[in-house]
């Protein structure tokens, strides 16, 4: 099984770790990012399967004519896989500022609801799949967590509300909710602070790009009248914690 495949955030982590195994596997990958420079290199290693779209996700305008630059070897699109978002900070609510919680919200919820609902008529059409990245903070709430963990439950939602909608459609939706994951996410999220990243991750044996990507394509493999609603995953590592208590 092969087709075509876009997904969202490839400059790193997941997106890039997707996009390298679909591409092994014969698919066609569209992958997108702000960092041109980045999706240059990655067309360079991947070649003619890859084709990169430099922009925003969180620019409306600029999402929709990057889908419709796409050369018509690439037009047929039959998965998104809904990848890009990011947290900033780790602060409690009172210390945290408007303009992180705003950005996180105008990435991980408009701009994923804002590409998905461009490309749905052809997923539709073409009785295709959607993943969305979610995440455990999306399930289970933390300290530092506030806003970051209210998109991604968001984004679980949105998938469970996407297989109701398009029941009988043909259309499979995948949220995938990973738990304790190593890669640029927590350096964009502590501010590029390697300490405290190297603190997080040091002796955790944590979930890897290639993990999650591996799963991806597991799922999208999977036989069309299959339909995986919800997905979390937890390295062995880690559990959940126990509950605050203020005296």
């Amino acid at each position: 099984m092969t087709g075509t495949i876009l997904i969202t955030g490839t400059t790193s982590g997941f997106g890039q770790a997707t996009a390298r195994l679909f591409v092994k596997n014969g698919w066609k990958v569209i992958g997108t990012g702000r960092r041109a420079e980045r999706l240059k290199t990655l067309k360079e290693e991947l070649g003619d399967l890859f084709h990169g779209l430099a922009f925003d996700i969180m620019d409306e305008a600029a999402t929709k004519a990057a889908q419709e630059s796409l050369p018509a070897e690439f037009r047929e699109i039959d998965v998104l896989v809904n990848n890009a978002g990011l947290a900033l900070g780790t602060a409690s609510a009172p210390q945290t500022e408007l303009s992180d919680w705003k950005t996180m919200i105008e990435t991980n919820i408009t701009g994923l609801v804002t590409i998905t609902d461009q490309l749905l008529p052809k997923l539709i059409e073409r009785k295709g799949m959607i993943v969305n990245l979610s995440s455990i903070a999306a399930n289970w709430p933390y300290p530092g967590g506030n806003v970051y963990s209210g998109t991604k439950a968001f984004v679980r939602q949105f998938s469970l509300g996407l297989r109701s909608d398009l029941h009988g459609k043909g259309v499979r939706v995948t949220s995938i909710e990973p738990g304790l994951c190593e890669s640029e996410f927590t350096m964009v999220r502590t501010g590029g602070n390697q300490e405290a990243y190297d603190a997080l991750y040091g002796g955790a044996n944590a979930i890897q790009p290639e993990d999650i990507a591996n799963t991806i394509y597991w799922i999208t493999t999977q036989p069309p009248h299959l339909n995986f609603n919800s997905l979390e995953v937890m390295p062995v590592s880690q559990s959940w914690a126990g509950w605050q208590i203020a005296k």
